[in-house]
């Protein structure tokens, strides 16, 4: 069986650790990066050939829904699950065609819901 590569990004290390280790436990993802600023993802993104994107929204500079815009514009675009800590994000997230919207914090059955 073949695992998702993929890509967390948040500015929150202690988060991303997290999360990484929850995403790791499923047994169906290998996360093969993580990314503290919406550039610095998108040259991850394209480098590892992510197949999916865990996308914090709030983050300095460039904001996860920006980020989606420029990934859902690709070929052949990762899929995206928005971890954020708001709420009011949710429907604009749908439009960007996320498959998932996950609120902080979060915990081992929102990793199993979106699986």
């Amino acid at each position: 069986m073949s695992l998702w590569k993929a890509v967390i990004v948040d500015d929150e290390e202690l988060m991303c650790d997290e999360l990484k280790c929850l995403l790791e436990a499923t047994g169906e993802i290998s996360v093969a990066g993580v990314a503290s600023t919406g550039r610095e993802a998108l040259g991850l993104i394209e480098k590892l050939d992510a197949e999916i994107v865990f996308l914090d929204i709030q983050m300095p500079g460039m904001n996860g829904m920006e980020v989606s815009r420029l990934l859902s514009s690709k070929a052949n675009p990762p899929l995206i699950v928005f971890v954020t800590a708001f709420s009011n994000f949710a429907v604009d997230a749908f439009k960007v065609d996320a498959v998932d919207y996950i609120l902080k914090p979060f915990d081992e059955g929102d990793i199993e819901r979106v699986m």
